[in-house]
């Protein structure tokens, strides 16, 4: 687990430590927008949603919308929340197509019973675990956000959580908080064994219990294990990129476009200039 003098959520409050200049960094930084992407990729996986089916999806602790990107390219609908200004008006600026919403998990989720088919949070569960105020109670506070994202998910949601865990007390802390309020999973463990590449995924399922994913191990991945989720560290379309993904190419406004058609939006036809690279201004 990180060193504790080198954590972020020791330094300052999430809505302070996020301010412009560190969310320039969620635009800017390539190797920060690859770990990133592969770390939603993995935690999408992980929410085993069903094949070739659009999904309504929460993604906590949005940020920049990184995270809300792999979800619109695997044709998914989402919603993000994030009690940075900073981070949303960035992801604002990079034209996410998911709505943003300002939210302290810990005063919990505030949307409608079933709303969610299921939800992904990328490095964001472990702020909760710090008393930033007098009033603020880790436990409580933890409680409040599960029992309403509970609710909040549709019967037989997965919701799954990539965390940095300070020490063994922290998770123990985090998982009952989350039995709880409902849920039933465990905490899946990637590369167990390795130092840099280790990673934790708080899986929970809402409503009905259902086989916990094994964590990816070291080498070739099993693919007779059931129940073992595959997931690829090399995803080309990261590489080389500035601020996003390979993207505003002709292939990929097209394939924007026809997404947001099948979501019932507005659309501009498409014609003959569309994608067309335009000459600078001086």
């Amino acid at each position: 687990m990180a060193s504790s003098c080198r954590r972020p959520e020791h330094k300052a409050p999430p809505e302070m430590f996020y301010n412009e200049e560190e969310a320039k960094k969620y635009s800017q930084n390539s190797r920060m927008i690859e770990i990133q992407s592969q770390m939603s990729e993995r935690a999408v996986e992980l929410l085993s949603l069903p094949d070739g089916q659009p999904s309504f999806l929460l993604d906590v602790g949005c940020g920049s919308g990184l995270s809300g990107d792999y979800l619109s390219e695997e044709g998914h609908c989402w919603v993000g929340v994030d009690i940075s200004n900073a981070m949303l008006n960035v992801a604002i600026k990079r034209g996410v197509e998911g709505d943003l919403l300002l939210v302290d998990m810990g005063e919990g989720m505030p949307f409608r019973p079933g709303t969610f088919d299921g939800c992904i949070s990328i490095s964001a569960l472990q702020w909760l675990c710090n008393a930033d105020k007098k009033s603020h109670s880790p436990p409580r506070r933890l409680y409040t956000f599960f029992s309403t994202l509970y609710s909040s998910l549709a019967r037989g949601a997965r919701a799954v959580f990539q965390l940095y865990p300070e020490n063994s007390e922290q998770l123990e802390l985090i998982t009952s908080q989350a039995m709880k309020a409902g849920f039933s999973g465990g905490m899946v463990v990637d590369y167990p064994n390795s130092s840099k590449a280790k990673k934790f995924f708080l899986c929970l399922f809402a409503g009905v219990s259902g086989a916990l994913p094994k964590g990816l191990e070291s080498g070739t991945v099993d693919r007779g294990v059931p129940y073992q989720v595959q997931f690829s560290g090399q995803r080309s379309r990261f590489k080389n990129m500035k601020g996003k993904s390979l993207k505003k190419g002709k292939d990929w406004i097209l394939e924007k476009k026809e997404r947001r058609r099948r979501q019932g939006r507005e659309v501009r036809a498409d014609t003959k200039y569309t994608a067309r690279q335009r000459r600078p201004h001086f």
